[in-house]
């Protein structure tokens, strides 16, 4: 069975609740990993570098890929590919070059751009992707795989595509930024009781709440109450901390 294992929380930056953002989905055959914050320096602790490892990005907002300056040392023997919206091979290779960080082209490992939705054939298991409710373009994901539905939905205001992607799914993960009662049109994120709504509107199992607002959110407890908030309107509701483990 797939076992989700949460390597960075926080959003926007690291703070002693946690690194920011990075999701660790281990299947049979596959390493599936969420986002690319600083959590993804501890990916060592977990993986088994031999499988394939699929790297799925949101968006390029930094403190989702500013972790991919720490990939070059590990060793992906299966390879590494990196998934996301269409221009991610143009727009990471700006990034993955000098004098920013070790060039891609540099790495010990091989490793490819899968542009999403136009190439997913490329993907040896069923995802499907839709765009957010975000400030840049933001995609949500939905993996069947080992006959489970993982749902990821970071960085989004409520939208018919996040209950769309979350339909039954055996885990939603989405993002927490705001307090509860918290919103903002302008900058679209999601409180509690709005996660909690997708969860329940979607008929989701489960619901891990991630991408704690490091400025909002500036200790567990204050994530414990959220957790409570939104337990209120779904409740199969965790919030979640770096290492912390679920399996589906």
């Amino acid at each position: 069975m797939p076992k989700v294992i949460f390597l960075g929380t926080n959003g926007w930056y690291d703070t002693s609740t946690g690194n920011t953002i990075c999701i660790l989905v281990d299947t049979s055959s596959y390493t599936i990993i969420l986002d690319a914050g600083n959590g993804i320096a501890k990916l060592d602790r977990y993986v088994d570098f031999n499988k394939p490892v699929y790297l799925f990005l949101s968006h390029f907002h930094f403190d989702h890929i500013i972790g991919l300056h720490t990939i070059c040392k590990y060793t992906f023997t299966g390879g590494l590919s990196i998934c996301g919206q269409e221009g991610i091979a143009s727009i990471l290779e700006k990034i993955l070059d000098a004098p920013f960080t070790v060039p891609a082209k540099d790495f010990q490992f091989t490793t490819r751009f899968i542009e999403l939705p136009s190439q997913k054939d490329r993907l040896p298991f069923s995802v499907v992707c839709l765009p957010l409710l975000h400030a840049s373009l933001t995609m949500g994901y939905r993996f069947e795989i080992d006959d489970k539905i993982i749902t990821f939905c970071s960085d989004t205001g409520y939208c018919d595509n996040a209950v769309k992607l979350a339909e039954s799914a055996d885990l939603l993960i989405t993002e927490c930024a705001f307090q509860p009662g918290q919103e903002n049109i302008n900058w679209p994120h999601l409180n509690p009781e709005t996660a909690a709504r997708i969860a329940k509107e979607s008929r989701a199992k489960r619901l891990a709440l991630v991408h704690f607002d490091a400025e909002m959110y500036k200790t567990i407890q204050e994530r414990k109450n959220a957790e409570n908030v939104a337990r209120n309107i779904f409740p199969d509701t965790i919030a979640t901390v770096d290492d912390m483990i679920i399996e589906i």
